[in-house]
Order: C-alpha cells, then sequence, then structure tokens
C-alpha cells in the first residue's frame, strides 16, 4: 500500500501544479495573451491522450523480470522531473519564440507523464482480483496523489513571490519530487509486480483489441463518468486561481493558500469515499459526492467579491467554501478508477494498460480542446492577462464584465452540469459483483 500510494505523488504533484498554476503562469509570468495559453493548454492535453493508447499497447506487449509495468516507470522517472522542472522557465525572446519552447516542453513532458502514470494505474488492476483491495489500492494511490498535491501547494505558496523566478524554483524543488517518489514506488512494488497478473498474449489485431475494449458496455460506462467528472474538475483548477483573485478579490499574496483547504479536505474525503464506498457501494457514494459537489459548484458560482481590506473572518466562508468542493471532488479521484476492474474482468484476456489507456484518451483529448476554448473564451470576453512584473502567482487586473461572467460560469455552472450528466450515465450500473457474470459484448 505504502509502495503503491507514493507512484502517484510524482504525477498527481505534476498534475496539480499544471492543473492549478499553468494557465496563470502562461499569461502572467510568461506573459502570453490568453488564447495562446489556451492553446499550448490544448497542446499539452492532446498530446497526452494521443500517446496513451500507444505506450498502453507497449507497456502490455513489453516482458521483463519484474513484469510489463516498471521497465516504463524506471526509464520515464528522470525525464520526467527534468521536463518538470524546465517547464516553468521563462525563456528569452519574443511571444513566438517562448510559445515554441513550451510547446517542445510540454510533448517531452507529457510522454514522461504518460510513460510513468500509465502502467502504474494499470497496477492497480493486475496486482490482486479482490474489490475490496482494488479499492483501497485506489483509495492509497490518491492519498499519496492528494498529499504530493497538497505539498505542491504548499511549495508553491512558499516560493511564488518573485514572479518567474518564484515558478522556476517551484519546478525545481517538485521535478526532484516527481523523480524520487517514482523511483522510490518502482523499489517497493518490485517483489509484488513480478508475482502479478499480467496481460494476455496473442496474435489478435491491434485494431480489433481496440474495437474489443470499446465494445465493452461496462467500459463504456466508466469511461463516460471519469469523462465529466474529471473534466469539472480540471476547468475548475484551471479557473480557481483567476476566479480567486480576478473575480473574488483575494490579494494575489493569499491566493496560492486559499487553495490548500481544497486539499487537504480532498484527502479527507477520498477515506470518507473510501469507507462508504466498500459498506454501502460506490455508484451510492457516488450519488452522495456529487450532491455536495454540485451544490459547492453552484455556491462558487454566486459567491461575491470580497471587500477590500477584508479580514480572516471574511476569508472563512471562502475557505469553507472550497474545502466543500474539495471533499465533494473525492469522487472523481476514486469512483472511476475503482470501477475501472469491474470492465476489465469482463474481457477474458484482461489487457489491463490497453483500458487504461482509453480511459484517459478521451478525457485528456475533451479537455485538451475544451482549454483552448476557454482560452479564446476569455479572449473573446475582454480578459485581460498581467501586464508586467507578476505579484505572486497572478497579478490583480480590473477586468470588464464580460469577463467575470465567463470565469464564474466556467468555474460553477458548467462542472455542476458535467457532475450531473456523470450522474445519469452511470444509472443501470449492476450490483456488487454482477460484473463476474457479464461479459465484454
Amino acid at each position: 500500500m505504502l509502495a503503491y500510494g507514493l507512484g502517484d505523488a510524482g504525477t498527481g504533484l505534476a498534475a496539480t501544479q499544471l492543473g492549478f498554476y499553468l494557465f496563470p503562469f502562461f499569461t502572467c509570468a510568461a506573459g502570453l495573451p490568453a488564447f495562446i495559453a489556451g492553446a499550448l493548454l490544448t497542446v499539452i492535453k492532446v498530446w497526452d491522450a494521443v500517446n496513451d493508447p500507444l505506450i498502453g499497447w507497449l507497456s502490455d506487449h513489453t516482458t521483463s523480470r519484474w513484469g510489463p509495468r516498471l521497465p516504463w516507470m524506471l526509464t520515464a522517472a528522470l525525464p520526467l522531473g527534468i521536463s518538470l522542472a524546465a517547464m516553468w522557465w521563462v525563456p528569452p525572446g519574443g511571444v513566438g519564440q517562448r510559445t515554441f519552447y513550451y510547446v517542445v516542453m510540454a510533448v517531452l513532458l507529457m510522454t514522461a507523464y504518460t510513460s510513468v502514470n500509465l502502467p502504474y494505474a494499470a497496477l492497480s488492476t493486475e496486482l490482486t482480483p479482490d474489490t475490496a483491495m482494488r479499492t483501497r489500492l485506489n483509495a492509497a494511490r490518491f492519498t499519496g496523489s492528494i498529499l504530493a498535491g497538497l505539498s505542491g501547494l504548499i511549495v508553491a505558496s512558499v516560493v511564488l513571490t518573485d514572479g518567474g523566478g518564484g515558478y522556476l524554483a517551484m519546478g525545481r524543488i517538485t521535478g526532484t519530487i516527481a523523480a524520487v517518489a517514482t523511483l522510490a514506488c518502482c523499489w517497493g512494488l518490485a517483489p509484488f509486480a513480478k508475482r502479478a497478473q499480467r496481460p494476455t498474449t496473442n496474435s489478435e489485431p491491434a485494431m480489433q483489441q481496440l474495437k474489443r475494449v470499446l465494445s465493452n458496455p461496462r467500459f463504456r460506462q466508466v469511461l463516460g463518468l471519469y469523462l465529466l467528472l474529471w473534466f469539472g474538475l480540471q476547468l475548475m483548477q484551471v479557473v480557481a486561481l483567476i476566479w480567486l483573485v480576478q473575480v473574488v478579490h483575494v490579494p494575489a499574496q493569499l491566493s496560492t493558500w486559499i487553495l490548500l483547504p481544497f486539499q487537504i479536505a480532498a484527502l479527507g474525503g477520498l477515506q470518507l469515499w473510501s469507507v462508504l464506498s466498500n459498506r454501502n457501494g460506490r455508484v451510492a457514494t457516488l450519488r452522495w459526492g456529487a450532491g455536495l459537489w454540485i451544490l459547492a459548484c453552484l455556491l462558487s458560482m454566486l459567491f461575491p467579491a470580497l471587500p477590500e481590506g477584508a479580514g480572516v473572518l471574511q476569508l472563512l466562508p471562502l475557505a469553507g467554501l472550497i474545502a466543500v468542493v474539495g471533499i465533494g471532488a473525492a469522487t472523481a479521484y476514486l469512483i472511476p478508477w475503482s470501477l475501472l476492474p469491474d470492465a476489465i474482468d469482463a474481457d477474458p484476456s484482461k489487457p489491463a494498460g490497453l483500458y487504461t489507456a482509453w480511459m484517459v484518451f478521451g478525457q485528456k483529448l475533451i479537455i485538451g480542446l475544451t482549454m483552448s476554448v476557454f482560452g479564446s473564451l476569455l479572449s473573446l470576453t475582454g480578459y485581460i492577462s498581467s501586464q508586467g512584473a507578476c505579484n505572486g502567482a497572478l497579478s490583480f487586473v480590473e477586468q470588464p464584465a464580460t469577463a467575470l461572467l465567463a470565469i464564474r460560469i466556467c468555474m460553477g455552472l458548467l462542472p455542476a452540469v458535467l457532475v450531473m450528466l456523470g450522474l445519469v450515465v452511470m444509472r443501470g450500473w449492476p450490483d456488487r459483483g454482477a460484473h463476474l457474470q457479464a461479459s465484454a459484448g
């Protein structure tokens, strides 16, 4: 459990900081227009999506004494740390040169990220056939991820007082943590990976395998749920810092600290939903968590701007609201991944790497395209990128009313609708154990 929990620490740390800070970094420290920042996020997500099926298929067909997964994680650990650090550097030159640099670094970073994260995620199915144990493994996984994300937010809150220089320091620290945590996971899991279930090797063409995977009705449900929940969660992450500074008027130096209640509450919510999932069922638990999340989203959309010079007491309701979002959103971490092994078990060949790859392919592709739309939406509604030196992670700029409304919708209404649709997708999911009698279709 400890070793498996470490495996998502590096990639979880990277995902948290990229999710919360990369768009503000592009528009503030790097001085890029909002539509270019959104386009860069699209490059990151689309490439991350495109390389998932390839690396999943290659991972399924890798042979070694430690199984098919660990060699990929070991090889990519150091490139992950180096490219993560380099992503936060502001190179000299104009907008064109900087954009080209970030495109190249995005391709390198996401290749290393997928080479670690996808084989690692497939191990949750292969280490044990027991459903309760798989849920515990995923709880350990996302506990490590959220703790790492929390540490990343603390690091950011401390070092992001120096504009671009603070971002670079953050990148160096988190890149080191990501590489070391991945290597420690590989060392701890090596004895168990040797004995883990392995994919069935057959001569079936790759496209035929993909057709079988996508014809699995249970997998389509899990994929739909995962896509909707993570689209809502990552949209909120991208918007959160902008919402805090530009809409709610939280001082720039405090904005990074205000994000901490999300990670702390998500960690507690993860433990709560894990217990309730094993006691009452995963879909029933999803309904409780999603209801809390939807309520918090709608309240976020309506939250008023703070008065100038707001004190600690006036910040408490805001911190409480962010914590409620974290508790509800913890279901997005746990439930889809705990349901995925049910869909994989329905396939006699059990190609976990391939299923895992397509699990994240659709999610990343659609989110990547949506991030481009989000950046363009801000530009079209008149959003003004920070100009001059950054004050902390993001400088406050007086924004037009149209841009403020777009930010509120992206922070509240859209995520709430996506989570509701996720509940609709899961209607008709079988009772515990019913998937064992099902076929892949």
